[in-house]
């Protein structure tokens, strides 16, 4: 099937054999043939031929503190228990004059 669609990385070749699974080979040439670009189609271009939407195989990033980030979320707590000793009370608010 790489001979037809343009495979440039690892998420497109992941994405071409859902591809061929969920709709089948006849249909992917079906559709590149049908492309009238100068070049083979994209997989988005291919997809959108066939009318669906390939899943995200993108891995979930780990979450990994950092100093600097710890610092920056202790300094907008500080300014934020800041603000909400100086407001007023809810009821104080809606009372004014």
């Amino acid at each position: 099937m790489e001979h037809l669609v343009r495979v440039q990385n690892e998420r497109d070749r992941r994405t071409l054999a859902w591809l061929r699974g969920y709709v089948g080979d006849a249909a992917i040439e079906a559709a590149a043939q049908r492309y009238a670009g100068p070049a083979k189609p994209y997989l988005s271009t291919v997809c959108r031929l066939l009318g669906v939407t390939a899943p995200q195989f993108d891995r979930p990033r780990p979450r990994v503190a950092s100093a600097t980030a710890e610092q920056s979320l202790a300094t907008i707590r500080q300014i934020l228990a800041a603000r909400r000793g100086r407001r007023p009370p809810k009821s104080e608010a809606l009372q004014r004059p």
